[in-house]
């Protein structure tokens, strides 16, 4: 194997991106224990910014994206792992400054793999992705701080994004009564579909009153977007709710105050996939592999091949994006 097939990012004289699948010479990996042949990928926020020359995320073009790899061990200098090993990686630096899951190959340290838990396919477990794991985290927060489903209703933001349909699924999956909110009001079919008990315009989760604390609504909530939702969601939250955070679409800044902290003991919590320990990070990955396995996985996602990457690209970038992208390497 002297090249592989990739998506590769290129900066151009005039300082634009381009992206094109061609082949990527093998000795242009990085020097790491563990060589990858991987079989599937998915489509993040984050890789799309890559994909369009994001120095915030990859700073040295050409580059190959993709957060997110399953697929069976070539090579490793490394015990833990031997050819023919099926394995997951996600996070860490792969697909921004570490060549990434939008090509054939790659090769991390070990330390960055979790080998495939039973009973979840590589394919399923790329239809869950950073987006599935993130998600997990978020309900694990839920579940830690005794958030169960008696306790009322989930709220989930962002909902028809890759974390927010991965959040319902698996909050359904678990007994949950989960409200979904979005703009996108004409999916909801897809999103009763996926598991929401109801679903609402996003408008209701946007209150731009100065009213340190709302009527309580929510026990509590899964937020994938930041900003006025994520203040509006931590006021309408019961005592001793839970708000588990991940997003910043609608800003990096948070404005609120202290009364849902300190008048009804609200938590906040955020969800960091990235660098999540190893412990957990396994920990989670055989919950989704098991019980918190979505039903009908399938409905979650649409398959697209390397070549057919681009345009779903553009679409996540211009915010169309619905449910997940599951990236086929096989052929």
């Amino acid at each position: 194997m002297s090249t592989f097939k990739a998506l590769v990012v290129e900066e151009k004289s005039d300082s634009s991106f381009q992206r094109s699948v061609k082949q990527w010479p093998a000795d242009k990996l990085p020097d790491h224990d563990v060589l990858i042949e991987v079989k599937y990928s998915s489509l993040n926020y984050k890789d799309a910014l890559s994909a369009s020359g994001n120095k915030g995320v990859t700073k040295n073009y050409p580059h190959i994206p993709g957060i997110d790899a399953a697929g069976v061990v070539a090579e490793s200098s490394d015990a833990q792992f031997s050819p023919g090993d099926k394995v997951i990686v996600t996070g860490y630096d792969l697909g921004q400054n570490t060549l990434g899951g939008f090509g054939q190959y790659i090769r991390v340290p070990s330390d960055w793999i979790v080998p495939l838990p039973k009973n979840l396919s590589l394919r399923d477990s790329m239809i869950m992705g950073t987006a599935g794991f993130t998600a997990a985290i978020g309900v694990n927060h839920l579940r830690h701080n005794n958030i169960n489903p008696n306790s009322g209703d989930i709220l989930v933001t962002g909902a028809t994004g890759g974390v927010g349909i991965m959040a319902i699924a698996i909050l359904s999956k678990l007994g949950y009564k989960v409200t979904a909110a979005t703009g996108k009001m004409n999916q909801k079919e897809f999103l009763t579909d996926a598991g929401a008990t109801t679903v609402i315009h996003r408008d209701e989760v946007q209150d731009e009153s100065s009213r340190p604390l709302l009527s309580s609504k929510w026990a509590g909530a899964i937020d994938t977007v930041g900003g006025i939702m994520l203040d509006t969601t931590l006021r309408q939250t019961q005592h001793n709710g839970t708000v588990a955070c991940c997003g910043n679409v609608l800003g990096h800044e948070l404005h609120t105050n202290v009364y849902p902290f300190i008048l009804r003991g609200v938590h906040l919590a955020g969800m960091d996939s990235g660098n999540c320990k190893m412990e957990l990070r396994k920990k989670l990955w055989r919950k989704l592999a098991n019980e918190w396995k979505p039903k009908n996985i399938e409905r979650l996602a649409r398959e697209c091949s390397l070549g057919e990457l681009d345009n779903e690209i553009d679409r996540i970038l211009n915010g169309k994006q619905v449910g997940r992208v599951l990236v086929n390497l096989t052929d």
